[in-house]
């Protein structure tokens, strides 16, 4: 992923314990281009490289837009963006990538919990602009905690449901869920709503379900076994021991892979698959794209087969 040194040009709050960071170049270039859906990953100190994603509008390509809301139980990233942040400061960021694309389509849900709005916030805006139809619910603690809440109803009106759980309860999602509709269902937000959502819609027709989630699935289904890695670039083969991630085992092997959570669920370490077959236990990998085999998420995932070849 392309790397560079942006500046933070605006700071705000935008709900309690969120914080929307405007980040550009120093030169006021053009930034790259990208669409609903896409993160940026950011280097927040020695060890903390963190996703985010894009909020902004995508047509303004003299800013990224990130909103992060403050961890108290984080690993640290969330803390270091709020402390360390400041306009007038830079940060390095790669990217953006997107590995929660919007398709096309006439009909649209989108269920965001918490500062899982923040990969939604764009695509509504690009539904609209579409003329699809669509509709959004959104849930939260509190409505002072809901991130662009009022913003999202007094643009959108009543295609925007909000659910302050202090207020109204927890989501109705077996009503907003009651069939597959005639389109695709986005969903962004805390484990225990992708995993209520994933159960609601687990009979659906393959590909109408879109997830994006903060934290990994327990998708282990093949036992834990030695196995040997070659990495086919570095002209190196390393055994990985069981228990041993493959990504430690390449980095302790003295060949570096840009990683980032380490659970599985961002996507940095996405690697070319050569040879062999993985044994997938990553939370964002398609149906299709774990079917093919191509490609793995090193930090969790492993093999079905003794030996791997990996484009590293």
């Amino acid at each position: 992923m392309t790397a560079t040194d942006l500046v933070v040009v605006t700071r705000q709050q935008v709900a309690t314990g969120v914080v929307e960071f405007g980040l550009a170049r120093a030169d006021g270039a053009a930034l790259p281009g990208w669409e609903p859906g896409a993160h940026v990953d950011l280097e927040l100190g020695p060890g903390l490289l963190r996703q985010y994603s894009l909020c902004g509008d995508p047509a303004d390509r003299s800013v990224l837009r990130i909103a992060v809301q403050r961890e108290a139980a984080g690993r640290g990233g969330s803390r270091a963006a709020h402390e360390r942040l400041t306009v007038g400061g830079t940060v390095r960021v790669h990217g953006p990538r997107n590995t929660f694309p919007l398709v096309a389509a006439r009909h649209y849900r989108f269920v965001a919990g918490g500062i899982g709005i923040t990969p939604i916030v764009p695509m509504v805006a690009a539904a609209d602009a579409a003329g699809a139809d669509w509709h959004l619910s959104y849930g939260g603690r509190t409505r002072a905690a809901m991130a662009y809440a009022t913003a999202l109803r007094d643009r959108y009106g009543d295609r925007v449901d909000l659910y302050p759980q202090d207020e109204t309860g927890l989501l109705d999602l077996a009503g907003l869920l009651a069939g597959p509709g005639d389109g695709p269902v986005y969903c962004c937000g805390p484990e225990s709503l992708v995993r209520a959502v994933e159960e609601h819609c687990r009979d659906w027709p393959p590909g109408r379900l879109h997830v994006e989630r903060f934290a990994p699935r327990d998708d282990t289904t093949f036992p834990d076994t030695a196995i040997e890695v070659e990495l086919a670039l570095s002209g190196r083969t390393v055994t990985v021991p069981p228990g041993v991630p493959i990504l430690r085992a390449v980095e302790e092997a003295g060949v570096p892979v840009l990683s980032s959570c380490r659970e599985g669920t961002c996507g940095t370490c996405e690697t070319p698959v050569l040879a062999g077959v993985p044994e997938h236990r990553d939370s964002l990998l398609s149906a299709q794209d774990r079917a093919a085999g191509d490609t793995m998420l090193i930090c969790v995932s492993r093999a079905r087969t003794p030996r791997l070849v990996l484009e590293l």
